[in-house]
């Protein structure tokens, strides 16, 4: 049986990259190429030392100005690429390169509280302030534009009128690690 690959992309402290390398680790049939960040200082680089996972710093040149990245992806094959909390649109190069193998996680119940400056705290804010009853997860694939990818799965969780934006976030990322893995497992099940 093939061994299937992921390779990570994230920007900030690695808990999804983190949490999906402890769903897989004892999987003979599924490993993690590499995680690779756009920010130098990113505490995920401090979590893949800590893993042994091979982790990668790139600057926006290498990534959409040139094929480094591009070039780097297509030698290592991945049978799927998850963005864990990354925070640069994609180039359409890459996007192209790799149709329905580019996945997301979004903190929100997508197309709601989607688009470019709508990560992290920026959502929980923005769904406390419109008294929102419910939010949730939004799974989906890559294309070209800020969170307008073909949705995997939607998970919800209701809101109490009392929750704050860090109550909701806490709501969120419990979801985030309990169904990000699965999905994308059952993704590579299906390749």
């Amino acid at each position: 049986m093939k061994t299937k690959k992921i390779i990570l992309f994230a920007s900030g402290s690695g808990s999804n990259v983190e949490n999906i390398a402890n769903y897989f680790k004892l999987r003979n049939d599924v490993t993690i190429c590499c995680v690779l960040t756009n920010k130098s200082d990113a505490k995920v680089i401090d979590r893949c030392n800590r893993l042994g996972l091979n982790a990668l710093y790139f600057n926006r040149q290498a990534f959409s100005k040139s094929d480094f990245i591009l070039n780097m992806l297509r030698s290592l094959e991945p049978d799927l690429i998850v963005l864990a909390g990354f925070l640069w649109k994609i180039p359409e190069a890459i996007t192209q390169s790799f149709p329905n193998k580019i996945i997301n996680i979004h903190p929100a119940l997508l197309p709601k509280y989607g688009g470019k400056g709508m990560y992290g705290m920026n959502v929980h804010n923005a769904v406390k302030e419109h008294n929102e009853q419910e939010t949730g997860i939004t799974i989906h694939y890559v294309n070209a534009n800020y969170d307008e990818g073909a949705i995997i799965k939607q998970v919800n969780v209701e809101l109490l009128p009392n929750d704050s934006p860090e109550d909701i976030a806490a709501k969120v990322h419990q979801l985030e690690y309990e169904y990000f893995p699965k999905v994308i497992d059952n993704l590579l099940s299906s390749l």
